[in-house]
């Protein structure tokens, strides 16, 4: 495949993801500020947690099933359709007058059942696009994009535009839905090939025959099933710390309010850094070593959070930890895609991210439980003990040569 042929076909796939973060990180901004305008009880606001990770838990098999048997560019047009359908109701009711807590639910879970849809789609679709040698730096660009919108333009824009009218931010991000929509429409059909075709007609699966499969493929896989894991570790200790973090820092660390965007942006650049930096670090240093620095770098940087108070030395950490789990996203993501066949990748990309966001709710509940309990920072020193007992129990068996070995037996 020429070098040059992939590229506006990934272009499409790359506008259609920035457009659908852009509304995400507008709502990111106004679905909060919205909430908060509507009620000040505590459980009804900590509802909006619940709403949001419950398409995760309850829709992201059967999406994957989808993915594997339909046209993914159809299903990245529809999700994010689906999306600003949503999201363009609420935004008409804000303006006629008719607020309640009960629309934004509605909405935030019709956009999480859409985006479990979207995003296992589009992760399945690089590999479709471009070849092997292709990936990380495609998956870096992807990633990139995503940390850079949904963290410096999109939330600030969304509370700007929530600022001048609450509907106005919902108007905005039905709109970007849509662009992404049409975007994922440039894209090439991207449908099961013949040969699977002809396997379904010779033997035909039902949805949940197919997601079966799909997990079954996943468990089986060792070194998939060791990386998520990590990712899981990695996923359960960041939200046992992420909610928790503005109390440590404006508490023992004794930071002013109006500096702690710090915390937020520097961790944010990381990332950014880390995704850019994949296609030259990754090849270099071998995915073996990354997944190890993926669980290392952020416990020590939750051990300098946890036990000192010098806040430079806190913001490095934070900023090297970002690099090192931007990586590790993107070896992982590129293993999926190189590893795992064509056919089965929706399904296996699902039981992944499964394993790896259905801890979230469950880090948090730990976290604010232990910080309660022991103090702000015990759940700080607790994440970095884990983080080592992560790396040392998983990461040793997830080497240089094994994820080649992976990636080559996927696809000969």
């Amino acid at each position: 495949m020429p070098v040059a042929a992939p590229r506006r076909p990934f272009a499409a796939l790359w506008a259609s993801q920035a457009s659908s973060n852009l509304a995400d990180g507008l709502l990111q901004a106004a679905a909060p500020l919205l909430v908060a305008t509507l009620t000040r009880d505590p459980l009804v606001v900590a509802g909006m947690t619940v709403v949001q990770f419950l398409p995760w838990l309850a829709a992201t098999l059967p999406a994957g099933a989808l993915a594997d048997r339909m046209d993914r560019r159809r299903i990245l047009a529809a999700g994010n359709w689906l999306r600003a359908g949503g999201f363009l109701l609420l935004a008409v009711a804000l303006a006629t007058g008719w607020r309640h807590v009960a629309l934004l639910y509605a909405a935030v879970f019709l956009a999480g059942c859409a985006e479990t849809m979207v995003d296992n789609a589009a992760l399945a679709v690089p590999p479709r696009l471009l070849p092997r040698e292709q990936l990380e730096r495609a998956n870096g660009r992807l990633f990139a994009t995503q940390s850079v919108i949904n963290t410096f333009v999109g939330p600030p824009a969304g509370a700007a535009l929530f600022a001048l009218a609450a509907s106005a931010a919902f108007y905005t991000g039905a709109a970007a839905f849509a662009l992404a929509g049409l975007a994922a429409l440039l894209l090439p059909a991207m449908r099961p090939t013949a040969e699977e075709l002809e396997r379904r007609r010779v033997t035909p699966t039902t949805i949940s025959q197919d997601i079966r499969s799909g997990w079954v493929h996943f468990w089986r896989h060792d070194l998939l099933r060791r990386v998520a894991f990590i990712s899981a570790a990695i996923n359960f200790f960041g939200s046992a710390t992420g909610g928790l973090l503005v109390l440590l820092i404006t508490g023992p660390y004794d930071v002013p309010m109006s500096r702690y965007g710090l915390f937020i942006a520097v961790p944010a650049a990381g990332a950014i850094a880390g995704s850019l930096l994949a296609e030259h670090v990754v090849p270099r240093i071998g995915g073996g070593p990354t997944t190890w620095l993926a669980a290392l770098v952020p416990a020590v940087s939750y051990a300098i959070l946890g036990l000192g108070h010098d806040t430079p030395l806190a913001l490095a950490g934070m900023f090297c930890a970002a690099i090192a789990t931007s990586l590790n996203q993107i070896v992982v993501s590129t293993l999926r895609q190189a590893a795992v066949p064509d056919e089965l990748l929706g399904r296996v990309t699902a039981a992944y991210r499964l394993v790896v966001l259905g801890v979230v709710p469950l880090g948090a509940i730990a976290g604010g439980v232990l910080g309660r309990g022991l103090g702000i920072r015990a759940p700080f020193v607790a994440a970095a003990v884990g983080l080592v007992l992560a790396a040392f129990l998983l990461a040793s068996r997830v080497t240089t040569q094994a994820l080649r070995d992976a990636e080559t037996a996927g696809h000969p």
